[in-house]
């Protein structure tokens, strides 16, 4: 791959001769530290097609980002690339607790997004009907839960949040669905949300990782009877490291940094130590049920850190503060604003079904609990139930930056 990718993308004999390297002086994935990192920024120098590794006449499928935040980033697939994709969320599936002959109900994207058409792609290999509901239109995703009884859904754990509350309110008794397992990813979640779809729904709720520039959904699973444990990496395909966030300096096992992956088997477009922003750790499992690698639950990303008054801030660690009191519900959103130099978070959480907002106890409760957890002080918001506005099947947007950078 190393010797296929430097006569073939530009980008990388460009930098292989810059640092004095050539693909021959990689005996080893240990040796892949000598290279430097692949960033997002680089594909879109290389926009569209310039990182492909293989001839357009070889591509079977091209997906690409929102491009949002500027060009999208676009990443091509040859048959084989196609195969590997199938296979690796088939794994995820089965470590999700799907099987051969049950029904996945798809609630993800179809379309430049990698999620609908690879768990499509993957429950089609593992032999399941896949219902391909795609995301929004939560009256249909409600109806078809409901008359098509599938055993199995895919879609954001804000959406499947979002679901769970629309049950309630509709009063569908979500006991009596056919639902068994919720396979949740394409944004961080923690515990607290965890807690909520699996009592909401009554399914056993895992996460799946992923992300286009590597594959798609696939590059990593939870299993359903390890819950809480970290989820499988599958290192045959894909190579994991951690690096210190400042100084790309490899961290051993289990210590938390930026998450770095190369990709072993991709033909079309092959990645070397791509710098995903995404904190975690990784380690082995003695006691687990395979022998791959396991990641953390993502803590947050290296570019979504916010630093207030010199305190390094994820907003997840709001997120596990609110799992702790029994008043509130992991719905709610960081409001971040500057009044002259000083930056303030207000935290805006909702709370649970017959609890007053303005409690005052309530609320002062929280902002001690933050301020001995985190070490800052926040401004404490309590909502009405279901005031907060939840996913309609995209990823939920957490945190509210109103400061003029």
């Amino acid at each position: 791959m190393l010797h296929r990718i430097y006569n073939q993308v530009p980008f990388y004999k460009t930098i292989f001769d810059k640092n004095s390297i050539h693909p021959q002086d990689i005996k080893s994935v240990e040796d892949l530290s000598k290279l430097p990192f692949t960033k997002k920024s680089d594909l879109r120098d290389y926009y569209p097609f310039g990182m492909f590794a293989e001839p357009m006449n070889s591509i079977r499928r091209i997906h690409a980002s929102s491009g949002t935040t500027g060009k999208p980033t676009v990443v091509g697939y040859t048959k084989n690339d196609l195969d590997i994709f199938d296979e690796v969320v088939a794994r995820s599936l089965v470590c999700g607790g799907a099987k051969p002959g049950m029904k996945l109900h798809n609630a993800y994207g179809y379309g430049l997004f990698t999620g609908g058409l690879g768990m499509h792609g993957g429950a089609t290999k593992l032999g399941m009907a896949v219902i391909p509901v795609s995301g929004g239109m939560t009256d249909r995703q409600l109806t078809i839960l409901q008359d098509f009884e599938p055993e199995v859904i895919c879609c954001t754990p804000s959406y499947a949040q979002t679901l769970a509350t629309e049950c309630k309110k509709r009063g569908i008794d979500t006991e009596a669905l056919n639902i068994k397992y919720a396979i949740l990813g394409a944004e961080p979640w923690t515990e607290a949300i965890r807690t909520q779809v699996e009592q909401g729904l009554h399914v056993t709720a895992t996460n799946i990782y992923g992300l286009s520039e590597i594959i798609g959904p696939g590059v990593s699973q939870e299993d359903f009877e390890e819950r809480g444990t970290g989820s499988y990496v599958w290192e045959d395909h894909f190579y994991p490291e951690i690096v210190d966030r400042d100084t790309g300096e490899v961290l051993p096992y289990g210590e938390e940094g930026v998450l770095v992956f190369t990709t072993l088997t991709k033909e079309a477009f092959p990645l070397l130590r791509y710098w995903t922003n995404d904190i975690c750790s990784i380690n082995y499992d003695k006691n687990a049920k395979r022998t791959h690698i396991k990641m953390s639950s993502i803590k947050g990303r290296a570019d979504d850190m916010l630093i207030i008054r010199g305190v390094n801030l994820f907003y997840t660690q709001v997120e596990e503060v609110i799992q702790e009191m029994d008043f509130l519900v992991p719905n709610y959103q960081l409001v971040v604003s500057r009044v002259g130099t000083m930056d303030k978070v207000k935290v805006r959480v909702e709370v649970k079904s017959g609890v007053d907002p303005l409690n005052e106890d309530f609320k002062n409760q929280l902002l001690s609990k933050i301020k001995n957890t985190i070490g800052l002080s926040m401004e404490i918001q309590l909502e009405a139930p279901e005031s907060i506005p939840g996913s309609e099947g995209g990823k939920l947007k957490r945190v509210i930056d109103q400061r003029v950078l």
